[in-house]
């Protein structure tokens, strides 16, 4: 399909497929900020509500080029509004809960307990609007015996038995590269969210939704916590597929490939392909026990070759592969131009850079990296005053360190 064709029903006159709804987002770090990004990059209008001091992503690295700006920040807080708050002040309680009743949604991601400890947890702010979603992301979940634990992604990581299974066979346990856990979450967060408005539209009725970091991990484990259960093994396999054969990484005369075989009638193929036809009989439960050999074969087929030959050859049989790049690598290929992915964006500071743009595409409400991440309460003074109140009340608030 053309892109151009893809989007000819575009509208121009909404942010995306979430305009009109309103969030505030209590957050910190990674995981209820992204929830947040997918809300903000669908179209809503987020209000992050941050400490007047800031939160950590601000300073910790890595920083843009020539920039005092972080390149964590700025990915998942783009665009979004933000004000300050302090909610451990009764003064800035009051506040949030005032901006809470303007609110269709609200997203923290504190340890459990902590909010309704400053009194503005769920019980808090369904007084003053009883129809609010109000989502919380947290390690553990708001209950169980861990709950009261502080939770980070690698943490999760090792607790759900994931890093058990990360790595080389004779290696230790290895953690995601990426915040895989706080990745999930974020992504759970906002799906849930939207499936309780969609109930909240149907009912009238709002709802408390919990997710964990652990527990999306499990969920999106492949059926391992179930085999965990069982007792049944689960092999660390680095590169390789359980259920293929061969796949591996191979080298070749220029760089890296990344290729495997799933279905039989690709693995005859390929056997043509190769010029080893002696072995096109094998099907997928003899290739998964010959896999060493067979990944000998295809290895030394591709030590001779580049890897655009190899790719370009596989690909026209039919088979999945691709080279194995860096970001850098990835960042130039025209996949990543032509679906919009790296999108030139002026931040706060006046330096331009590429953010990574939405995942999703919608071909009637497109959405786009609109804005980039507001500086440290830029917009106080317009959201306080729609919530009625004056430039004095203002100023007193922040005399007082309330905002």
């Amino acid at each position: 399909m053309d892109k151009k064709d893809f989007f000819s029903h575009a509208r121009n006159d909404m942010r995306g497929p979430l305009d009109g709804l309103r969030v505030v987002e209590a957050t910190t770090t990674w995981a209820g900020p992204m929830a947040g990004c997918l809300l903000a990059d669908f179209g809503a209008t987020v209000i992050k509500v941050e400490h007047p001091e800031g939160e950590v992503t601000r300073v910790l690295p890595p920083f843009l080029p020539d920039s005092e700006l972080t390149l964590l920040h700025e990915t998942v807080n783009r665009n979004k509004h933000n004000v300050t708050i302090e909610l451990r002040k009764p003064e800035g309680r009051d506040l949030f809960l005032k901006l809470c009743e303007t609110a269709d949604i609200v997203l923290e991601n504190f340890k459990p307990g902590t909010l309704s400890d400053w009194g503005v947890g769920y019980s808090d702010v369904v007084k003053v609007k009883p129809d609010i979603i109000y989502a919380s992301v947290s390690g553990y979940g708001q209950f169980g015996p861990n709950s009261e634990r502080a939770c980070y992604d690698p943490i999760a990581q090792a607790f759900t038995g994931w890093l058990s299974v990360n790595g080389e066979p004779d290696g230790g346990p290895i953690k995601a590269p990426t915040f895989l856990g706080d990745d999930l979450a974020g992504m759970n967060a906002a799906m849930s969210i939207l499936a309780a408005l969609h109930h909240r539209t149907a009912t009238g009725e709002g709802q408390h939704i919990d997710v964990a970091l652990v527990d999306g991990i499990w969920f999106s484990s492949n059926g391992n916590l179930t085999a965990g259960a069982l007792d049944m093994p689960i092999p660390r396999l680095a590169n390789q597929f359980a259920i293929a054969a061969p796949v591996n990484v191979y080298e070749c005369s220029d760089g890296q490939i990344y290729g495997g075989v799933l279905l039989d009638a690709h693995w005859v193929s390929l056997c043509e392909l190769i010029g080893c036809n002696e072995v096109s009989h094998c099907l997928a439960p003899e290739r998964i026990q010959r896999r060493d050999e067979l990944n000998k074969i295809v290895e030394d087929w591709c030590a001779t070759r580049t890897t655009d030959e190899a790719v370009d050859s596989m690909v026209a049989i039919g088979l999945t592969v691709a080279r194995v790049n860096s970001f850098s690598d990835a960042a130039q290929h025209s996949n990543a131009k032509e679906r919009d992915m790296l999108q030139m964006t002026e931040l706060s500071d006046g330096s331009t850079i590429p953010l990574t743009g939405p995942a999703a595409k919608f071909s009637r409400t497109p959405t786009r990296v609109n804005n980039p991440a507001p500086t440290l309460g830029q917009n106080n003074s317009d959201v306080f005053k729609a919530l009625g109140l004056t430039e004095t009340q203002i100023a007193e608030l922040k005399k007082i360190g309330a905002i």
